[in-house]
């Protein structure tokens, strides 16, 4: 079994697809080694195993909305696609989208992935409980008030498999999207903070080579006013796909025309497949302030990273509590990397770039390709070694870990 790039040959000796919690409650208690896998789109080993791999699509799915308390109900395994069609059939919606709809909730929350914008946190921020079940095969429920809340949120797949979750949601709401191009990178680093407020939701594509950004995507809430113009970036005319030269068919609309949130704020559409899945990819996120320095350094790297790149993302996130997130107290830019699935020259050039970024603050996403002995996690994370504590309590044997997992923890395991 791979996962969504290809670039990976999960280790697991079996698979299992429980029908219920019951029967994933007792697979776990008799595992030795034992993790769940989403939608795969990981590009590292955070979710491998030698042991047992679950599945949770065979879980009974829910999506249960209490209009009273703003929340819903669901279950950790269904994409966010699924979650948004039935939010809005009842007209809530979620605060933020990741760019492919087709991510499970439960995958996408465990590694602290995100949308964009200065003021939306990560899509875990929505959480506000979440089951799980423990290395002991019981299974919990954790809100705001108890101990170990922030800490399980964004948990790496180390303190438990979650089953279900239950999300803040708000009021259906509509957004128009529209594509500037050739943004100068002299103005981009002069106005950074005021170009990536200037919408609800803002992204920047480029390769780092040349005079300007080919491309800024402004997702704006149909309330914003539209701007006449953005420091001399030129409306696109047409439909736009962030790869210059890929047709935008399977892109959300753009060229203003308002739509529902969850038709606007990711970047594909959820009916269609993106892309193949044949690319890597690697994303680090830096204290906001750090923005403007963090792109020169990478531009310093150009030359070596442009012939590798499909294209490169940067986002905007604002700053939530959850332990182990890469915005911990932290509002934060992400420089988000599409690679040519190319991994050996990858993983060859990734220390390089890792190290231009270092000294700026630069945390890895969990889900993505890194390299683990360039960091110093328990300096990035001021709750870190509380995070370890935890896992060494919850599971001794390390039933939930796995290589990657214990080079970042630096655990011990229980024989």
């Amino acid at each position: 079994m791979k996962n969504w790039a290809g670039n990976l040959e999960y280790s697991s000796a079996e698979v299992q697809r429980p029908a219920s919690v019951e029967e994933l409650q007792e697979l776990v208690a008799k595992a030795t080694q034992i993790k769940a896998l989403g939608s795969r789109h990981s590009f590292n080993t955070v979710a491998d195993t030698p042991g047992t791999h679950i599945l949770l699509d065979a879980l009974p799915q829910e999506v249960v909305l209490n209009k009273e308390k703003s929340t819903v109900k669901v279950s950790g395994g269904i994409s966010y696609g699924a979650l948004g069609r039935a939010l809005e059939e009842q007209g809530f919606a979620i605060h933020n989208l990741a760019s492919l709809p087709h991510i499970s909730v439960a995958g996408a929350i465990q590694t602290g992935t995100h949308g964009s914008g200065v003021n939306n946190p990560s899509l875990a921020a929505a959480v506000v409980g979440i089951d799980l079940v423990r290395a002991s095969g019981e299974l919990v429920t954790l809100t705001a008030d108890d101990d170990e809340f922030l800490a399980s949120v964004v948990g790496v797949g180390a303190l438990g498999i979650v089953t279900g979750l239950e999300l803040a949601v708000r009021p259906s709401y509509e957004v128009r999207q529209r594509v500037l191009t050739n943004l100068s990178w002299e103005s981009a680093l002069e106005n950074f903070q005021n170009i990536a407020s200037s919408a609800y939701s803002v992204s920047f594509f480029t390769n780092y080579t040349g005079d300007t950004i080919p491309q800024v995507w402004l997702k704006a809430l149909d309330t914003e006013a539209a701007l006449p113009e953005l420091f001399g970036a030129t409306p696109a005319t047409v439909a736009m796909h962030p790869l210059p030269d890929m047709s935008a068919e399977n892109c959300t609309e753009q060229l203003d025309v308002a739509g529902k949130w969850l038709d606007r704020l990711p970047h594909f559409r959820h009916e269609f497949t993106p892309s193949n899945g044949e690319e890597l990819q690697s994303e680090f996120l830096l204290p906001l302030e750090h923005a403007p320095a963090a792109l020169r350094a990478v531009r310093g790297l150009a030359d070596k990273l442009a012939p590798l790149l499909f294209v490169s993302e940067i986002r905007t996130i604002a700053a939530d509590e959850f332990w182990l997130s890469p915005f911990y107290k932290q509002q934060s830019v992400a420089l988000h990397f599409t690679w040519k699935p190319m991994q050996a020259d990858v993983e060859a050039v990734l220390p390089e770039l890792e190290e231009a970024l270092r000294h700026l603050g630069s945390r890895p996403h969990w889900g993505k390709l890194f390299t683990p002995s360039q960091y110093d996690f328990a300096a990035l994370y001021p709750r870190f070694e509380d995070f370890r504590a935890l896992a060494q309590a919850n599971d001794p044997t390390g039933k939930f870990r796995n290589g990657l997992l214990d080079s970042v923890l630096g655990v011990t395991v229980a024989s």
